[in-house]
C-alpha cells in the first residue's frame, strides 16, 4: 500500500484551513496537518517533516516571507505559496529562496491539484539539477587535485603526466581507494613537506 503524501496547510485562519482540507480531501486522499500558529512553524515542520507545505497569505511582508521560507525549508520540500496580491519583488524574493509555487490571487479550490502538481514536479527538476551540479564540482575539485598530485609526481620523479598518472592509479589499486583520494593524500603530504 502507498503511503498518504503529508501536507502541512499553513493557514491562521480556522475557516480558511478548513475550506483548503476539505477542498484537497475532494481531490485525492492526504495525511493533512494544519499549523494555525506562525510561532511555532519551524518546529511544526521539523516535527511533522512534511512532503508538501501549503501556504496561504493575504499580504505578505518581506520579513514574513524570509521566515516562512526559513521554517519550511524549501530546499528539502516543495512548497507552494498562495498570495492575494502579486508584488514583482516579494514573487522574486520567494523563488529565490527555493518556494516552488508562488500563486497569486489566492488559493481557489479548483487550482489546488494541478498547482501541488506543478510545484512537486518543479521541485523535483531542481532538486535533480542541484544534485547534478553538486557532483559536477565535486568531480572539478578532485580533477584538481589530481592535477595537482600529478605536478607533485612529475617534479619529485621527473617523468611526464602520463607517467604521473598511472602512478597514482596504480597506486590506487594498490591500496584499494580512488585515485581521488590517493590524490589528495599526496597534495595533502607535500603541503606539509613544503
Amino acid at each position: 500500500m502507498q503511503r498518504l503524501l503529508k501536507i502541512t496547510i499553513v493557514e491562521s485562519d480556522p475557516a480558511r484551513a478548513a475550506l483548503i482540507e476539505e477542498s484537497l480531501l475532494r481531490v485525492g486522499q492526504y495525511e493533512l496537518n494544519i499549523v494555525d500558529d506562525m510561532t511555532r512553524l519551524n518546529t511544526a515542520i521539523k516535527e511533522i517533516n512534511p512532503d508538501i507545505v501549503l501556504i496561504d497569505l493575504d499580504n505578505p511582508s518581506r520579513d514574513a516571507l524570509e521566515e516562512l521560507t526559513l521554517a519550511t525549508a524549501p530546499l528539502e520540500r516543495p512548497v507552494a505559496l498562495f498570495v492575494d496580491q502579486g508584488d514583482a519583488n516579494l514573487t522574486k524574493l520567494a523563488i529565490e529562496a527555493g518556494v516552488s509555487a508562488y500563486v497569486v490571487d489566492g488559493l481557489r479550490a479548483d487550482r489546488l491539484k494541478p498547482i501541488l502538481d506543478a510545484a512537486v514536479t518543479r521541485f523535483n527538476m531542481f532538486r535533480q539539477m542541484r544534485t547534478e551540479l553538486a557532483a559536477t564540482k565535486r568531480a572539478l575539485e578532485e580533477r584538481k587535485v589530481i592535477d595537482r598530485a600529478k605536478g607533485i609526481l612529475m617534479k619529485a620523479k621527473g617523468i611526464d603526466e602520463e607517467a604521473a598518472y598511472a602512478l597514482l592509479r596504480r597506486a590506487a589499486m594498490d591500496q584499494g581507494r580512488k585515485v581521488g583520494d590517493v590524490a589528495e593524500a599526496l597534495v595533502s603530504t607535500a603541503g606539509l613537506l613544503s
